[in-house]
């Protein structure tokens, strides 16, 4: 009953806002008629907006009421207007000195060229229709509570006309859900250039991290261990210097040159670690985690279920990733505990990292964050964050499709036995009626041959060759295509996997 009763409350809703959009419509039809008959082109940004935020407020509701997520159909938005050498910005042949112009016609033109603005427009002009229909069931509720009051005989009828109208409600609301993801759902040139915006974003965010990363290789080599090579070669001038006339200093030098060597070296180790830690190639990920942890100056506890190794960036993203967030754990979040879980969800590496510390972990206030989203991004890895303030920390990272070798117990079960003795009879015996007792027969029937050698249907009384000739190529093709088509109904995605050359890609 709770069911019923919220369905119809959610279809009134859904109705009555749906007739405001006859408002909607002939409102943004007018602008956009001002647009293109009178040159008032400014009109139709504002229209488009309009557009987009009632649409927006559809799919939002079709989430959260209907049970269909439905995600943005838009063409990515045009990037910034940069700036030229000579300060000036410029649209198609023409310069401007600020770049309010020239964005203000980019996204003019992105708008309208956009289909989905005029699949909105569209959805906003018969979605009144729609929701009268949303407001039948309770329109007729409401007349048969009306006419019983009147005492009106007709009133048992619409009684049950609006019990059955209320039971039809989730399936109205179904359809209705449809109908909004036919019109404003995603369609594939939108899916396909939103990835492709988002491939160039991840791309320029991976340059720009490896170009900040060089020059931190770069500043550590110039400032720590190249300058104390300057220094030791200096140390061994001025020991050829005083071997002859002080020996004693001489070897006082010698000994400040050894100790400044062994420092350069750590810093080399120190250095080559944090490019790529020699565990991490040699141990793989759980390990080099576990020796991070005891590192570390915090108390870290980890626990690793993977069944396979990860490829070699990914790896190296995740483990500094985890090392980034212990340093913020133990810097920023006053923490004294962590804990560090890396599993499997089927091909999916998520890593859960969680601490005790004071919280208001924010990835805008940050650039550690930050850098860790710009390195994930590379991978399509998702970083969630919950920091309330007083903690605790609980940062997730999730990265798809990292564990392409990590197969799945669905695709281990085996085919019964019975399975198995039908595939080997098919591909064993479907040649027999499919050829010699069935399309050959049908050859030497055609051509009326006297031999009738060991075609048994040539045999048989005339009326009955044809049809045991017909019944042997369907037997014949039957049983080729029960033992083509049984592996696949099992496990279509094992037997895909096993019919293509396994992951070539991967060179392992």
């Amino acid at each position: 009953m709770r069911r019923y009763a919220a369905a119809t409350g959610r279809s009134l809703a859904l109705g009555l806002l749906a007739l405001t959009d006859a408002v909607l419509t002939v409102t943004v039809a007018l602008m956009i008629m001002l647009s293109f008959t009178l040159g008032l082109v400014v009109l139709f940004p504002p229209g488009a907006r309009m557009l987009r935020r009632r649409t927006a407020l559809a799919r939002r509701l079709s989430g959260r009421w209907l049970g269909r997520e439905i995600g943005p159909s838009y063409l990515p938005p045009p990037p910034p207007v940069r700036r030229q050498p000579d300060g000036w910005y410029r649209h198609e042949r023409q310069l401007y000195k600020t770049p309010r112009v020239p964005e203000w016609n980019n996204r003019w033109k992105w708008m309208f060229s956009d289909p989905a603005t005029w699949r909105d427009l569209l959805w906003a002009t018969l979605n009144p229709l729609l929701g009268a229909a949303l407001l039948l069931p309770v329109i007729i509720g409401w007349y048969a509570a009306d006419t019983a009051r009147q005492g009106h005989p007709v009133a048992l009828l619409l009684g049950v006309a609006a019990v059955a109208a209320i039971a039809a409600t989730p399936w109205l609301l179904r359809f209705y859900g449809w109908w909004t993801e036919f019109l404003l759902g995603p369609t594939a040139k939108s899916m396909l250039a939103s990835r492709i915006h988002k491939l160039d974003q991840a791309r320029l965010e991976t340059a720009d991290s490896q170009a900040a990363e060089l020059r931190r290789i770069e500043r550590d080599l110039h400032d720590g261990a190249q300058a104390r090579l300057v220094a030791i070669g200096m140390t061994l001038g001025a020991v050829e210097a005083l071997v002859h006339t002080d020996p004693a200093a001489a070897k006082a030098l010698l000994a400040k040159a050894r100790e400044a060597s062994s420092t350069a070296l750590t810093e080399l180790r120190d250095l080559v670690r944090g490019i790529h830690p020699p565990v991490l190639s040699e141990r793989g990920l759980g390990d080099a985690v576990r020796a991070l942890a005891l590192d570390s100056p915090l108390k870290v506890k980890v626990t690793v279920d993977l069944k396979t190794r990860p490829e070699s960036p990914v790896e190296s993203a995740a483990y500094f990733s985890i090392s980034e967030l212990l340093t913020n754990a133990a810097r920023h979040g006053g923490a004294d505990r962590v804990w560090i879980d890396i599993s499997s969800h089927r091909k999916n590496l998520r890593i859960t990292v969680t601490d005790d510390g004071s919280g208001g972990a924010d990835p805008e206030r940050g650039s550690g964050l930050r850098g860790i989203e710009r390195r994930l991004a590379a991978f399509d890895g998702v970083l969630a964050i919950s920091s309330p303030p007083g903690g605790p920390t609980i940062v997730t990272i999730d990265l798809p499709h990292a564990l392409v070798w990590e197969e799945s117990s669905g695709t281990k079960a085996q085919m019964p036995k019975w399975k198995w003795a039908i595939v080997g009879l098919g591909w064993g015996f479907a040649w027999l009626p499919l050829f010699p007792q069935g399309i050959v027969t049908a050859i030497m029937k055609i051509i009326e041959h006297d031999e009738k050698s060991w075609f048994y249907a040539l045999y048989l009384p005339e009326p009955l060759q044809w049809p045991v000739i017909i019944f042997n190529i369907a037997l014949g093709a039957a049983m080729y295509g029960a033992a083509v088509l049984i592996p696949i109904q099992h496990s279509r995605q094992r037997w895909m996997a096993e019919a293509t050359p396994h992951r070539l890609w991967l060179h392992r």
